[in-house]
């Protein structure tokens, strides 16, 4: 027990804090930063460290003396006044755009319109039509496109891999995601609430519930009910939602459920006095899963059926902690009386996966690889024309995932977020 704490904090320790710094090649990807935004060192800067072909050349921001000091802070070397000059440097070959939702369409436009590689955080964009505009563009056609990639990280990660080796999309009967954090995480005031930059929880820890629900039925929803919506406080912005809870309904008959609150409250004794505590309750993204009953073995005057359950913890960012709980109860039946239960059994097994399985050809990964080193890896392999670990986030599926968000809205009975004005 000693010894797994200590190499979990070791590992923990070289993924946030100490990666190992590695000589960068000569023809090493050169990245620039638009925005001093604080997702960027764990998103790209630290990741940029270990990986030979990454380096980090170069920042923009609106406020010139916040660059400086991101820069400073960062050894990124160079610094430019706008984001159409970083753009423009002929130096860059990649962009990182963590710029707020609203200014994503603008800037990735531009970008790729520079033949620069697009490495954009989520949501891609505000809504389903800049999601049609931005990943149909007819220069992402062409045989020598830049890359563009959705940052969905958590998909890279070999534990979300592996818990979509457990079962068949067909089977799955219920999906329950809860993405949760407690209130004052972020203060009322921040951008995440903005709706005319495209805020709201579904845009922002929302995002990811989407994202899984549809990687887990492999499939599109039928229809979008039950959306309910808790809004912003009096004062603030009322097009945005502070907390959302919606049922999706799937081709396979199955359904979903989302709990979405970037405010969390409550959940204690005395709710009276208690109704406005800050909860930790449910502060790991956790997902559940449950699979139809099958019928797996028959014996004389007997019949066997096996229903699991499977339950992900910090599905988000299972680089920091993650265990795949998996649940196989096996209820066998007397079928002269009436399918009368006669046993039940529990199976449990505790999975983990911090590095892919050794011998597979192309999927390259440590113990310490933080999501977005993943994420890194195969963007670099992309755009190296190298196959990597065959994981990717389609410009179709971004499409799909904003349709799927959009439809969200409309049944909560909130407007689409804003259309960027440079959408012609």
């Amino acid at each position: 027990m000693m010894f797994s704490t200590i190499h979990s904090l070791k590992r923990l320790y070289t993924t946030i804090f100490d990666p190992p710094v590695a000589v960068k090649s000569s023809d090493a990807l050169r990245f620039g930063i638009l925005g001093a935004a604080s997702i960027a060192p764990q998103a790209l800067i630290v990741p940029a460290k270990s990986h030979h072909e990454v380096f980090i050349a170069a920042i923009a921001a609106r406020d010139i003396k916040k660059a400086e000091a991101f820069a400073k802070k960062h050894c990124i070397p160079t610094v430019h006044k706008t984001y159409d000059d970083l753009i423009a440097d002929p130096q860059i070959d990649c962009i990182y755009i963590p710029l707020p939702n609203g200014l994503h369409y603008e800037w990735a436009v531009k970008a790729l319109s520079a033949g620069k590689h697009v490495l954009l955080e989520k949501p891609s964009v505000s809504n389903a039509t800049e999601a049609k505009s931005l990943f149909r563009k007819p220069l992402l056609s062409r045989p020598d496109a830049p890359v563009l990639l959705e940052a969905f990280h958590y998909t890279f990660h070999p534990a979300w891999q592996l818990f979509k080796t457990l079962f068949d999309p067909q089977d799955v009967e219920t999906v329950d995601v809860i993405n949760s954090l407690v209130a004052g995480f972020f203060p009322l005031d921040d951008i995440r609430w903005n709706y005319k930059l495209s805020g709201g929880s579904l845009m922002d820890f929302g995002s990811y519930s989407v994202s899984a629900v549809r990687s887990i039925f492999a499939a599109e929803p039928t229809g979008v009910r039950d959306v309910t919506y808790r809004p912003m406080p009096a004062g603030f912005d009322q097009e945005c939602d502070q907390a959302i809870y919606a049922t999706y309904d799937f081709p396979n008959g199955g359904t979903a459920k989302i709990s979405v609150d970037l405010q969390a409250r409550g959940g204690y004794w005395f709710p009276a006095l208690t109704k406005n505590w800050p909860s930790f309750a449910n502060s790991l993204p956790t997902l559940t899963v449950k699979l139809r009953s099958k019928k797996a073995d028959s014996q004389e005057g007997y019949d066997m059926y096996l229903h699991k359950t499977i339950v992900v913890h910090c599905y988000v960012g299972p680089h920091f902690y993650h265990r795949i709980d998996v649940t196989t109860t096996a209820t066998i039946k007397d079928t002269y009386l009436a399918n009368k239960i006669v046993k039940v059994e529990d199976k449990k097994e505790h999975l983990k996966a911090y590095k892919w399985p050794a011998g597979e050809e192309g999927k390259k990964g440590e113990e310490w690889w933080s999501t977005y080193r993943y994420q890194l890896e195969e963007f670099v392999n992309r755009v190296k024309k190298r196959d990597g670990s065959g994981v990717w986030v389609e410009g179709e599926d971004s499409i799909k995932q904003m349709e799927m968000i959009d439809a969200t809205y409309v049944e909560a009975g909130l407007p689409l977020r804003p259309t960027s004005d440079t959408l012609g």
